[in-house]
């Protein structure tokens, strides 16, 4: 690590309180931008491109508590999808980025799937504190794709419509509002696919869940085949016996994945139109120059990168998400390889409207280091069980282009990206890498509980 890390460029919120839109995809890997064209021409090309940022915690509810909140998953506790210490019911709701923002003066306004078990065991007329304007999905309707019921401001409707295009609606609807004219606001849509759902199909594969595409976009990538990477279906060397790369799949579990990955590029093409759908909302009703649009995901994902299916591990296809910024103050076409992880969304959000964040914040604010030159930052990573959060998985660390792994018995994996970009040779075995392997579980011991101003908040120039 360098010993001395740059300092903050100057940077201070507008004066003009930019209206800020959050758009979010479930399970949306980075390199499925590939088949976005409207983000990438209306959102990337008019921005800035995060090309390293993460998701520290790589799973649904973790991943979407710490954009609530900007902290790491040990400390807004919401640690996995199930149980006890996971889901909506673990959820602490107060103190969040929609109050701050309400205390800003902001609207704040959401659409879509919010926390996983929302609208199960008596919740489904809840509203949680914070939003001025409020239209969720409620569990299980959530996953399906076809008859999706929304809680609006404490009043359930059945849609008998694809849920993409519910949520495009909706979200229109609030961007298009008389009321945008009175205050500034803060939106968050979050679309369902291309996460698994249903209904079941005649042609879905028997053993791997996919998504629905909307009628128009069924088969539409027909015969895609899966990526041709040499992470695929590989299990790295030199890993300890319980890595997660250790399992296989035979050919008919191969073909069911390569199904899988076409039915979730289909899925994203009805997002992809919805997200040039709010951009062109936001010109045709005026607000395009004062409003900051965010593209991102919860997590990565991946249908057979290091014998995986889905996410939650420290590689990079499922800890990668696409992060893209368009708007007042942001850098156009350009792509940017600074360390960001999901946290620093929330945290700069709030530090866009100027407003004081309700709890300690782990994240940091991105907006001073848009026009700087890439640098590098340590993210602390972690996992737990998903039937409960009691055990953890492993813990580890992201910088520039190392990552490390430690798992509960003190196995490790060590990576080194600049030299093995698809992460396929563990160098944590090799006497080389000693020293490296050193330091960064050094780093792992001193940030595996931060908390706040502990947090690693330092960026050093990158290489």
């Amino acid at each position: 690590m360098p010993p001395t890390p740059t300092a903050t460029p100057e940077w201070a919120p507008s004066s003009t309180k930019p209206n800020v839109l959050m758009i979010t995809a479930d399970d949306l890997a980075y390199e499925d931008l590939e088949y976005m064209p409207h983000v990438r021409s209306l959102l990337a090309d008019q921005g800035t491109t995060l090309t390293a940022a993460i998701a520290p915690t790589p799973i649904c509810v973790p991943a979407r508590a710490s954009l609530l909140t900007g902290q790491y998953s040990h400390n807004h506790e919401t640690v996995t999808v199930n149980g006890e210490r996971g889901g909506y019911a673990s959820m602490e709701h107060t103190g969040t980025l929609p109050e701050a923002m309400q205390e800003a003066g902001y609207d704040t306004l959401f659409t879509g799937k919010y926390l996983n078990g929302y609208g199960l065991r008596g919740t489904a007329k809840d509203v949680p504190p914070g939003w001025t304007d409020w239209r969720a999905t409620t569990d299980m309707s959530t996953y399906n794709f076809l008859h999706p019921r929304i809680n609006h401001n404490g009043k359930l409707k059945a849609y008998h419509r694809y849920t993409t295009y519910v949520m495009r609606d909706q979200a229109n609807e609030m961007i298009s509002a008389p009321e945008r004219a009175d205050k500034p606001w803060y939106m968050w849509v979050n679309y369902v696919a291309p996460h698994h759902g249903g209904p079941r199909e005649a042609d879905d594969p028997e053993n791997t869940g996919t998504p629905v595409p909307a009628a128009e976009d069924k088969r539409s990538f027909d015969g895609l085949e899966l990526p041709d990477t040499p992470n695929m279906f590989r299990t790295p060397t030199d890993v300890p016996p319980n890595s997660p790369s250790r399992r296989s799949f035979d050919a008919q579990k191969r073909a069911e994945l390569r199904i899988a990955h076409q039915q979730r590029v289909e899925s994203v093409q009805a997002v992809d139109r919805a997200v040039a759908s709010h951009v062109h909302r936001l010109q045709a009703s005026g607000q395009m120059d004062n409003t900051i649009v965010i593209f991102s995901s919860d997590n990565g994902y991946t249908t057979g990168g290091h014998n995986i299916e889905g996410k939650l591990r420290h590689y990079q296809e499922t800890l990668r998400i696409p992060v893209v910024l368009r708007g007042p103050g942001i850098p156009a076409g350009r792509s940017l390889s600074t360390g960001v992880g999901n946290p620093d969304l929330a945290t700069t959000i709030m530090a866009i409207a100027g407003a004081e964040p309700g709890r300690a914040q782990d994240g940091v604010n991105i907006m001073p280091w848009l026009n700087a030159p890439a640098q590098d930052r340590v993210i602390p990573l972690s996992a737990w069980r998903v039937s409960d959060g009691n055990k953890q998985l492993y813990s580890g660390i992201r910088f520039g282009d190392w990552t490390y792994a430690r798992y509960p018995d003190g196995s490790e994996e060590l990576y080194n990206m600049a030299e093995d970009p698809y992460q396929v040779r563990s160098l944590a075995l090799r006497p080389e890498y000693a020293d490296d392997l050193a330091e960064l579980r050094a780093l792992d011991k001193k940030y595996a509980k931060c908390a706040g101003d502990t947090c690693p908040k330092e960026f050093y120039p990158a290489g």
